[in-house]
Order: C-alpha cells, then sequence, then structure tokens
C-alpha cells in the first residue's frame, strides 16, 4: 500500500453530496443552546470552588478570563472550518479533507474516545445525583440497580445511567426538530437556575473575601488558567452539526463563538458570587454551591440548585450523544467503518443506525464500567483535535479547490492558528503520564482497525 494513497484526501462535492440528505433545520440559537448545554455542566457548581481553594484565590475570575482567551484561538479556528466546510463529522471530515484519510482517521478517533468517555462518565454520575435527589424525599433505588457492575459490593448495573442515555437516544432518534425544543427548554431552565444562585448570592457577598485577591501571585491564576481550560471544551461538538444548518456560513460562527462568550460570563459571575460570599479558602468541597447557600441559611435554593446540575448533565449528553452519532455517521459513510452506520433515515432525517450503536456503547460503559481513571482520556482527544483543527486552518488557505472569503475568517492570519495550535500541544504535556500510555494504546488500536479494514474498504477506493 503507497503511502499516498492513506493521505489522499477526499472531495469537499463528495461529501456536501451525501450530506444533503440531513433535514436543515438548526438555526444560530438552537446551535448556542446545544453549545451551553455541552459546555456549562455541573463543573459551574464546583470547579470554581476547587480552584480558588487551590490554586487562584478570588483570582479565579481571572483564571476564567485567561482560559476563554485561550479557547477563543481555538474556536475560531473551529468557526471557519464550519462555515467553509458545512459538512457533518467537526475535526474527522476537515481532517480528511485538508490532510488526508490517515489524519481524518487519526482525529476521528480521537473524538470517539472523547465523546463516548465523556457521556459514559456524565451518565454515570448523573445517575448518583438522581440516586441522592430521589434520597431527599425519602425514595430509595435497589442497591443492586445504583452503580456499576461490582458483586463484591452488591452493586449490578447502573439503571439510571442506562436509561437516561436510552431516553436520550429515542429523543434524537425522533428528529433534530423536536429533539431542539427539549434541549431548549432544559437550557433556558438551567441559565435561570446559575443567575438565580447569582442573584440570591450577591446579597451575602462580603468584599473582603476577595482579600488577598490572589493569594498565589500571578503563578496560581496562570495554574488555575491552564486547569479551569477544560470548563470549556465542548463547543468543538457545534461544529459536528454544520450539515444540518440553515445559512451555516453566518449561523456557525455566531453559535461557536456565541457559545464561549456566554460560558465565560456564567463561570465568572458564578466565580464572583462564590468567592465573595465564603472565604476561598473553605471552597474546596464537592458540592460547592449547596455548601455555599446553606452557609448563608438558604436551604431552599441549595435544593434548586440540585436541579440545575441534572439539568447541566442532561443537555451536555443531549449535546454529545448527538455529535457522537454524527461521528460515527461520518466515518461509515467514508467507510472506514461498516458503511450501514453511514445511512440516513429518510422519514426523520437523522442517522439511526449509528445512534443506535453509540447509544448501546454508552449505556454499556456508564451502566457497568467504572470509569473515574479513564476520564482524563476525554482531555487528550479533544486536545489532539483542537490542534489539528488550529493548524488546518494554513492548509486549509493553500488549497485552491477549497472555497475561500466564503464565511468567518480567523483575524490575525497566520499568527493566531500558529498560536492556538502551540497552546493546545503545551496543554496536552500537562497531561499525566499514563493518560499518554492509555491513549497511545488507544491510537494504536485505531490504526490497526484503519490499516486492517478502513484502506480495505474506504470510498476513496471507487475513485482509483
Amino acid at each position: 500500500m503507497a503511502i499516498s494513497r492513506i493521505f489522499r484526501r477526499e472531495r469537499l462535492d463528495n461529501y456536501l453530496q451525501s450530506d444533503k440528505q440531513f433535514a436543515k433545520t438548526m438555526t444560530a440559537k438552537d446551535l448556542m443552546s446545544l453549545g451551553i448545554g455541552a459546555v456549562i455542566g455541573t463543573g459551574i457548581f464546583i470547579l470554581p470552588g476547587t480552584i480558588a481553594a487551590q490554586y487562584s484565590g478570588p483570582g479565579i475570575v481571572l483564571s476564567f478570563l485567561i482560559a476563554a482567551i485561550v479557547c477563543s484561538t481555538a474556536a475560531m479556528c473551529y468557526a471557519e472550518f464550519a462555515s467553509v466546510l458545512p459538512v457533518a463529522g467537526s475535526a474527522y471530515s476537515y481532517g480528511n479533507l485538508v490532510f488526508g484519510e490517515v489524519i481524518g482517521w487519526v482525529l476521528g478517533w480521537a473524538l470517539i474516545l472523547e465523546y463516548v468517555l465523556a457521556v459514559a462518565a456524565v451518565s454515570t454520575a448523573f445517575g448518583a445525583y438522581f440516586n441522592s435527589f430521589l434520597a431527599g424525599f425519602g425514595l430509595h433505588l435497589p442497591k443492586a440497580v445504583s452503580g456499576s457492575f461490582d458483586p463484591a459490593h452488591g452493586t449490578y448495573g447502573n439503571l439510571v445511567a442506562i436509561l437516561v442515555v436510552l431516553l436520550i437516544s429515542w429523543l434524537l432518534n425522533r428528529g433534530m426538530r423536536e429533539s431542539m425544543r427539549v434541549n431548549d427548554t432544559i437550557v433556558i431552565v438551567k441559565i435561570a437556575i446559575i443567575i438565580l444562585f447569582v442573584v440570591v448570592g450577591v446579597f451575602y457577598v462580603r468584599p473582603s473575601n476577595w482579600q488577598p485577591f490572589a493569594p498565589f501571585g500571578a503563578h496560581g491564576i496562570l495554574r488555575g488558567a491552564s486547569t479551569v481550560l477544560f470548563a470549556y471544551l465542548g463547543f468543538d461538538v457545534v461544529s459536528a452539526s454544520a450539515a444540518e444548518v440553515k445559512n451555516p456560513r453566518r449561523n456557525m460562527p455566531i453559535g461557536i463563538i456565541g457559545t464561549l462568550i456566554v460560558a465565560t460570563v456564567l463561570y465568572m459571575l458564578v466565580a464572583i458570587v462564590l468567592t465573595g460570599m465564603v472565604p476561598y479558602t473553605k471552597l474546596n468541597v464537592a458540592d460547592l454551591v449547596a455548601f455555599a447557600l446553606t452557609l448563608v441559611h438558604q436551604n431552599w435554593t441549595s435544593g434548586i440548585i440540585s436541579l440545575g446540575a441534572l439539568a447541566g448533565m442532561f443537555t451536555m449528553m443531549v449535546t454529545m450523544i448527538y455529535s457522537s452519532s454524527r461521528l460515527i455517521y461520518s466515518v461509515g459513510r467514508d467507510g472506514l467503518l461498516p458503511k450501514f452506520l453511514g445511512k440516513i433515515d429518510r422519514q426523520t432525517g437523522t442517522p439511526k443506525n449509528s445512534l443506535a450503536v453509540i447509544t448501546v456503547v454508552i449505556a454499556l460503559l456508564g451502566g457497568f464500567v467504572p470509569l473515574a481513571q479513564l476520564t482524563n482520556l476525554v482531555n487528550i482527544g479533544t486536545l489532539v483535535a483542537f490542534l489539528f483543527v488550529s493548524f488546518g486552518i494554513i492548509r486549509l488557505r493553500h488549497l485552491p479547490e477549497m472555497p475561500h472569503n466564503s464565511g468567518f475568517q480567523v483575524p490575525f492570519y497566520p499568527v493566531l492558528p500558529i498560536i492556538s495550535g502551540c497552546l493546545c500541544f503545551y496543554m496536552m504535556l500537562q497531561l499525566p503520564a499514563e493518560t499518554w500510555i492509555a491513549s497511545t494504546i488507544w491510537f494504536a488500536l485505531g490504526l490497526t482497525i484503519y490499516l486492517t479494514y478502513g484502506v480495505r474498504h474506504s470510498r476513496l477506493n471507487d475513485q482509483d
């Protein structure tokens, strides 16, 4: 097999022809709802306090701002790709179009890792949180169906984790119009609950709690920024919906960059209020927001915040399961996975086969497998995609057959894409050694599948 074969690039018109079967129903508002649903999860109720206590102090607000600036560089690269190349598959398809099939496969394999593990882990957390929520009303599920498969401790599966994944899959199977209505409603509820906390909490702010503002110095603020950077990961899933968006050249940049702006404002508001309500030294707790509200005798608000946490996890899973089904569809469309995965249901305009397969995989992982040691792999999968998308902008601009000057363009080209790629690489270097070892095994498995199955069944073979 010649090296030139595996670096052959897909043609944009082939992708556009395949993806035109999708119903184009999504607007800029839907895209922002999708992005906010992914980015603003339970982390907003936990992360600010943990980072403030360990690294940044009240300066956590600057940590969030710096992290947002860093993420905005990658977000603008995604926005250009999504507006110029309105195809399903996000970074996987971009890699195929500008670098070649083997790079596209690696990016797709990285994103599969990100999406599957992220949703499985959150479904497990949703199950645990939902059980605690029921316990507040004196209701309890049997222990046997309340945890991962661990007979020694009396648990055989997480029933709630499995059921919530199946419910979301059922919603997505009904079509994007119906799914977006549900997602939009829950996102609005989630934002309203966050605003409620800010409005209630601001009356209990003591400016003296903001002193000293940076107890660990500038280094602490920067260390905090490198940690909270992962709070923003998720806006990339918006680009997976490009084939289903009305006027993608206009709406994709609004959806991606708008998501980042809204997320930054919400994170900073929560951080300001939390560190003003409670001394930063006391904020390293698991139930951060509930702890702060209980401390100021606002127990009723604490219960409402619990609903916000459940809503945050639910919308995150909606977004990720949706995006992963489009990713699997895209790989199947190209023949690198079985082609039945690349089929679109004519009635609903959704990839039912890929959605069914990804649902089963996520439900099994979330319901039966302990995932605590695997969640760091989510970060490396995301950063690999960010890295190639950032440098891919330079490659995109130099390909004469690609559309140019027809959508959003990254400013300060080529400096900003280079800065974005270097920042992503730096963040990858901060990950622990065990993450690199596990990801090496994952990518080796992926390349084995590509070389033994993908190359033989790729639709690029039909063009030889």
